[in-house]
């Protein structure tokens, strides 16, 4: 694959794995099946890809493909494995993690090809590098994307990796928030959190979707139906597929499975 255009590459003790490598190894005729044949996995990076390509496509929202965090613990067996390889695929600049505004404890997972297209995007729709102040994006990318793999940063921080490429003004940072690219913390105004770019369409109709399967499966007398049943509902209030809210669900420990001579079955987890 192409890599991307930025001013850092990953350890050349050893090519990283990025979204396109071992395409092959995703069968394609697989990833249409139902999470009652494809919901777990013992390779996290699988996991991954397979869900990269499973992303949700809306209509008028270009936003590049991430896997939620939940997602991932629903589809890997072992979590405290999830959590190393995420560790190490940060560290080696294969992916970043960002904090999410749609829950306390939701977070998204993001290939860095992704990532970097996704700000070269939205560096696009805010006015590009013409307008006044515009070097901070350069700054931003070649200096603190690469700097700087938590997802957050405080202003001493920011400022500090900004001033590599010259003097830094209230106003380069405010261009930094209004692309979409830093949002300010709320409890912490000195703190920002690292943020992909017009999601807003996408995280709605997660959190309505949440709702919504909740919602019909709490009027169940059980509380309970098949999965594959599940997955095939259309939604009313979210255009999200089913099936990438299922595995936030279930990953999330929102609804559990349970294994029936029949196939899966989702239940509502009792608190």
């Amino acid at each position: 694959m192409t890599e991307p255009s930025s001013s850092y590459s990953l350890p050349s003790k050893k090519r990283q794995r990025s979204p396109d490598d071992n395409e092959h190894s995703l069968d394609r005729g697989r990833i249409c099946l139902s999470l009652d044949d494809n919901l777990t996995f013992n390779d996290t990076m699988i996991a991954l890809q397979l869900m990269r390509t499973q992303f949700p496509k809306l209509d008028k929202v270009l936003a590049q493909p991430f896997i939620l965090q939940s997602q991932l613990y629903s589809s890997v067996k072992d979590r405290t494995q999830v959590d190393r390889d995420l560790e190490s695929f940060k560290k080696d600049k294969v992916l970043r993690i960002f904090k999410l505004s749609s829950g306390q404890d939701d977070h998204a997972i993001m290939f860095m090809d992704d990532y970097l297209k996704q700000v070269s995007f939205a560096i696009k729709r805010s006015g590009g590098k013409d307008q006044d102040g515009s070097e901070v994006f350069e700054w931003f990318e070649r200096y603190v994307v690469p700097s700087k793999l938590d997802v957050s940063i405080t202003q001493l921080e920011l400022c500090s990796l900004l001033s590599q490429g010259g003097d830094v003004t209230d106003k380069h940072i405010t261009l930094l928030m209004n692309a979409g690219l830093l949002t300010r913390q709320l409890i912490d105004p000195n703190i920002y959190w690292f943020s992909i770019p017009r999601i807003g369409p996408i995280l709605k109709g997660l959190s309505q979707g949440r709702k919504e399967i909740l919602s019909l499966l709490n009027r169940r007398k059980y509380k309970e139906m098949p999965l594959s049943s599940l997955e095939n509902t259309k939604l009313r209030l979210s255009p999200l597929d089913t099936r990438f809210l299922l595995r936030d669900l279930i990953g999330s420990g929102h609804i559990k499975t349970v294994q029936t001579p029949t196939g899966l079955l989702a239940r509502v987890s009792r608190d």
